[in-house]
């Protein structure tokens, strides 16, 4: 046998990145922790840009004319030094940096959602056929603008990242000199959050109510700041540094700090913790305010707040892990003594911040498998977080979900209509519950045939349809064979919906059917003439618990839509008229639906997440309405939120507010 036989194929690949972004390299107190290695999956095939399985590198300066050499990632000498240097001038390390924080990004979702990560399709429309093409790669663009701005891109499904010159004078700066964007561990995290998002929830860049858009910007930062905590130097330093309490300013709170001083604000772009108090100019913790939702109308402004609140979660929980710590290395005063805190008991420290970030993490990834495909609200996040979580740890030893709802309860973040904050009364319902709801009886014999078990089932189409569902839910193959499966899975439940015994869940589920007389403005298919009932690609998830159990689900998402106009009078008048052509004009769409959880096996439906109305509920129409013409604030200077709808490229829109 060769020796080379002998050897086996890396599981990772060793890389040098900022760990936050060049500005804390160039400072003497902080240049121990700002570059770090980062391990990412191995790619066998990988090719210079880089270009692997997930993204592809570009690296093309169109205010240059530039087209940069990529980097080849494999070449020896690189390979054998963890990668290039961190360097702001050599424009490979940025090909390097983007795609080691995008991998490493790609890799937590992975992880939390139990299947491979997929892009969102490309629509096309082919005969007069709409048709959704499969997207490999994500590109990326380290040097693509010439401007204060990053964002992700929808369209081209791209990250585009920006370069400005600095144009004041301030601590940590240089006038003159250029901030590259792709250097930003924070926005690359940020940016490549939107895309991975884009690819489970392509709806969620409709900004229905005030909180869609706002969720899309929090949800980017709690993922990039949560996900620092993996790397074990920069955590121990900053837990020496607070002395354990990470309460205090730090730099695990704060995002794009380099940016934030060169675009003139003084500090970090954004801190979850506190801020710059505009009297003193002294930096301040952030106190929980009920009220602050009301306040807070813009996107950036309401994102922070649910950021705030999941990390006051955490905060509460690692508190609890390691109050005994404390207690022992005070003699049991809780109070530690002045002075620098032993090694050892940062080490301790780190171990328990990194192992509740992480689970903090898992915990807000795994919810958006547990959210309404439309329409989200931070109060319907919150029911995500603690129905995913009590299936998956039915426990909660450390009190986790706990820790969430005492957080979001002094945010002023609740969900519509409980009448209980605790918990347990947060649960999505069960198939059951959600007929109880509904006023819907369902006999064990109607849910028997719903499941479609083979041996009740009379149909030998739905068993066949069963079968190859079940066939389609393991998957082995590339990440094509996946999204393959997905849209083949999609079709089998649709067809088990509206033509099969499915639809005897259309009432408890919250879909509308012919027989309901729903009002002309209400779309219908082309061929069949029923209600336009979309299944989105039916996702498949494999989650393993903290003790080793897993929990298998088949994540459907279905919606119906509805021709929405600005103009009361226009509506009723549409909706008094005959039926109206699929893509008659109007003004906005009003959408409405459910996600299902399903157990791949059994078919049995586990939990059932509506929408706050069906697609003919006209008082929800008439709030949307409302809110596209006269409650809806401006996301910059040059955008409404009505614009945001009919914009393809949200997200440039969104984050040009926030750098001017």
């Amino acid at each position: 046998m060769r020796r080379s036989e002998l050897i086996s194929e890396p599981g990772s690949r060793h890389l040098r990145i900022f760990a936050f972004d060049p500005s804390l390299s160039a400072q003497f107190d902080t240049a121990g922790i700002g570059e770090i290695t980062i391990a990412v999956p191995w790619e066998k095939n990988l090719l210079p840009g880089p270009v692997g399985e997930y993204i592809e590198v570009v690296d093309v300066d169109p205010a240059s004319g530039a087209m940069y050499k990529p980097v080849d990632l494999n070449e020896q000498y690189i390979l054998a030094q963890n990668g290039i240097a961190p360097s702001e001038a050599n424009p490979q390390f940025h090909q390097q940096m983007v795609y080691a924080v995008a991998m490493a990004t790609i890799g937590h979702f992975e992880q939390a959602l139990g299947r491979l990560a997929l892009w969102s399709s490309h629509p096309s429309w082919r005969g007069g056929e709409y048709e959704e093409q499969f997207v490999q790669r994500l590109r990326i663009y380290p040097h693509a603008l010439r401007d204060r701005n990053a964002f992700y891109s929808p369209k081209k499904k791209a990250l585009l990242f920006g370069y400005f010159p600095v144009g004041i004078k301030a601590a940590g700066t240089t006038p003159g000199t250029l901030v590259y964007t792709c250097l930003s561990h924070d926005i690359i995290a940020h940016e490549t959050t939107h895309a991975l998002l884009d690819g489970v929830h392509p709806r969620f860049n409709e900004a229905v109510n005030l909180d869609v858009l706002a969720f899309h910007e929090a949800f980017a930062d709690i993922v990039a700041l949560f996900q620092r905590f993996a790397y074990p130097g920069v955590l121990r330093d900053q837990i020496a540094r607070t002395r354990g309490d990470l309460s205090n300013e730090n730099f695990l709170g704060q995002l794009a700090q380099q940016f934030g001083k060169a675009s003139g604000r003084g500090s970090a772009l954004r801190d979850a913790i506190g801020g710059i108090d505009k009297e003193t100019g002294e930096w301040k913790q952030h106190v929980p305010d009920v009220n602050a939702l009301q306040k807070a109308l813009q996107p950036h402004d309401r994102g922070s707040i649910l950021v705030a609140a999941v990390f006051r979660a955490f905060l509460t929980v690692y508190r609890a892990r390691t109050r005994d710590l404390f207690r022992l290395a005070s003699e049991g005063t809780g109070e530690l003594r002045p002075g620098e805190i032993p090694p050892d008991l940062v080490n301790r420290l780190a171990e328990e911040a990194a192992r509740s970030a992480q689970y903090i993490l898992q915990m807000c990834i795994r919810a958006i498998d547990y959210c309404p495909p439309v329409g989200l609200t931070f109060g319907d996040y919150l029911r995500g977080i603690v129905t995913a979580d009590k299936e998956l740890n039915p426990e909660d030893p450390y009190g986790y979900r706990l820790a969430f709802v005492e957080s979001f309860q002094k945010w002023g973040i609740h969900p519509a209509g409980m009448r209980s904050i605790i918990p347990e009364a947060l649960l999505w319902p069960t198939l059951d519950e959600a007929a109880d709801e509904a006023g819907v009886r369902l006999d064990r014999t109607d849910i028997e045939a719903l499941f479609l078990r083979p041996q009740s089932g009379k149909d030998p189409e739905q068993r066949a349809a069963l079968r190859g569902s079940q066939q389609e839910l393991r998957l082995t193959g590339t990440r094509y064979d996946a999204w393959v499966g997905a849209e083949r899975n999609a079709a089998i439940l649709w067809g088990w919906l509206m033509r099969g015994a499915g639809r005897k869940l259309a009432p408890v589920i919250g879909l509308v059917l012919n027989k309901d007389k729903p009002q002309p403005t209400v779309v219908c298919s082309r061929t069949a003439g029923d209600v336009a009932t979309e299944v989105h690609s039916v996702r498949t998830a494999v989650r393993r618990g903290p003790r080793g159990a897993s929990v298998s689900d088949l994540v459907v998402e279905i919606t119906q839509r509805r021709h929405g106009y600005f103009d009361a009078g226009e509506q009723k008048s549409k909706d008094r008229g005959g039926p109206l052509a699929r893509d008659a004009r109007h003004d906005f769409t009003y959408r409405a639906g459910c996600t299902l959880l399903i157990d791949p096996v059994t078919m049995e439906v586990r939990r059932v997440i509506r929408t706050l109305g069906k697609i003919n509920d006209n008082a929800r129409l008439e709030e949307l309405r409302k809110f596209l013409t006269e409650r809806s604030e401006p996301v910059n200077a040059f955008a409404r939120t009505q614009d945001t709808l009919r914009n393809r490229e949200p997200f440039a829109l969104l984050h040009r507010n926030e750098e001017d």
